[in-house]
């Protein structure tokens, strides 16, 4: 195991003032030995890039509660990346989210990432706390905040949250959980800079200036597009989808089109000055490296641009 304490960035947003104008990078857990294997593969390609920081997912109602420890306690211990764990409050009681949080103090994880997370089996399926649990995630935020030294991060909505009456209600749920004591915000999907640069000005305008990190997912694939909706939750505007769909029967040219449509909003959006982009991978390191190599962030920077194809 190597040490790497002297050179990793204690914070998300330690990291984030080293390196401006950078990227940071999102997995899930593994399922199974291959899928361990890819993560690695993944996370040392990832590392060589010299993200901000990465972090590890949680699934819906804890569903991959040990695996996200685990996961997040070995990339803490053997890589030099700062590492962020999820944290989702469904289907827990207060004393289970005590519990882990006390693991991830223990291990010495100071990042997370809360939410309050969707019902397990049907993301849109009726909410119902836990009987002995908290309702909104700015309760999450206190609690983590009375536990520990941590660095909080919370969600975003550029389309707002689907069970928000409306965007300025979700808005006020924003603002909310960065009072609470919340540090930065993470954006969820979106398809075109305007979605959340208005988002960021909305906020601004409430006088909350914590990082927004802009949330983006290169669409590489058809599966990856149709994803990237549900996700978002709104229809890929009806150009970028005829721009990526008119190679659907050229798997290589359509993931060259995503990469290409991935590096423009990029472009926009560092030009608009956001702290750092936020990469939803999929675990796959690849596509994401081909964006942040033409971009020039991390460890690129003096690099040639990347080919697209």
């Amino acid at each position: 195991m190597t040490d790497t304490s002297t050179t990793r960035p204690g914070t998300v947003l330690e990291g984030l003032e080293r390196r401006p104008s950078s990227f940071s990078v999102e997995f899930f857990p593994p399922r199974g030995d291959q899928g361990e294997k890819r993560l690695w593969q993944a996370l040392r390609e990832t590392e060589r890039l010299d993200p901000a920081f990465v972090s590890v997912t949680y699934g819906a109602g804890g569903s991959t509660r040990e695996r996200t420890i685990q996961t997040t306690a070995r990339i803490r211990q053997q890589t030099g990346l700062c590492t962020m764990a999820h944290l989702a409050a469904v289907g827990h009681s207060v004393a289970e989210l005590r519990h882990v949080l006390s693991w991830y103090a223990a291990i010495e994880v100071r990042n997370l990432l809360l939410v309050r997370g969707d019902p397990p089996g049907d993301p849109m399926g009726p909410w119902t706390a836990h009987p002995e649990g908290i309702t909104h995630t700015e309760e999450l935020v206190r609690l983590a905040r009375g536990l520990g030294d941590f660095c909080i991060g919370v969600a975003a909505f550029p389309y707002g949250h689907p069970r928000s009456a409306d965007p300025d209600a979700d808005l006020t749920h924003l603002v909310r959980k960065i009072r609470a004591g919340a540090d930065f915000a993470v954006s969820q999907l979106f398809f075109a800079a305007e979605d959340f640069l208005r988002l960021r000005d909305r906020l601004a305008a409430r006088h909350c200036h914590a990082p927004l990190l802009p949330g983006v997912m290169p669409l590489t694939t058809e599966k990856v597009l149709h994803k990237a909706s549900e996700l978002a939750g709104v229809d890929a505007p009806p150009k970028l989808a005829g721009e990526l769909l008119r190679y659907s029967d050229n798997p290589r040219a359509l993931r060259a089109a995503g990469i290409d449509a991935a590096v423009r909003l990029g472009e926009r959006l560092l030009r608009e000055g956001v702290p750092a982009l936020h990469f939803y991978t999929l675990n796959n390191a690849s596509t994401t490296r081909a964006v942040v190599e033409a971009l020039r962030l991390g460890r690129t920077m003096s690099r040639e641009p990347a080919a697209l194809t």
